[in-house]
């Protein structure tokens, strides 16, 4: 499986490879809880396995690098923040995923897991037919897209509504690689 295939797990949907994206990135502000630092592994859903490295990339910024067990690797910068109950991160995405930003929630457990959330793009697209967000559909090599326009203030409210809970979807769960 292609590396950035894995990354993709995480920002589009599981089921048709939706994506929602942003025209914002999270601004560099806000440093990334100490303990997303390092090394992650897990065992994909068929089997294989794919490592994550998380490091520090300049101030405030961090780089995840994606490999999997053909050695094959790709590296992604990205910004993080905490607002309300739950942590973001933000990746800018390639041009053939719309060149946008891909958003992701993410928590550290206490049982020394990442677990990464991404955003149900249905629920997403109906909030948008009715007005609670700003975008548009797109379409990409990978699937259905859709470009959220919304200012950063606009929707970090909206994904911190305590309505919106359900908009988040499990997507991977990586354990602290002990090497």
């Amino acid at each position: 499986m292609h590396v950035w295939r894995v990354l993709c797990l995480c920002c589009l949907a599981l089921l048709g490879g939706c994506l929602v994206s942003f025209e914002q990135g999270i601004p560099p502000e806000e440093a990334a809880p100490m303990p997303l630092l390092g090394d992650w592994q897990r065992q994909n859903e068929w089997g294989e396995s794919q490592y994550l490295s998380i490091s520090h990339a300049g101030a405030q910024r961090y780089r995840a690098r994606l490999a999997d067990d053909d050695d094959k690797f790709e590296e992604y910068p990205f910004t993080v923040r905490h607002h309300g109950r739950r942590w973001y991160l933000s990746a800018e995405l390639p041009e053939r995923l719309g060149g946008r930003h891909a958003w992701l929630g993410f928590e550290l457990t206490r049982g020394n897991e990442l677990v990464l959330f991404s955003l149900d793009i249905e629920r997403v697209m109906r909030d948008v037919e009715e007005g609670r967000l700003a975008g548009s559909p797109f379409d990409t090599e990978e699937g259905e897209g859709l470009a959220i326009a919304s200012p950063l203030h606009e929707v970090l409210g909206y994904l911190d509504d305590p309505a919106n809970a359900g908009l988040f979807i499990e997507v991977a769960r990586f354990q602290r690689r002990a090497d």
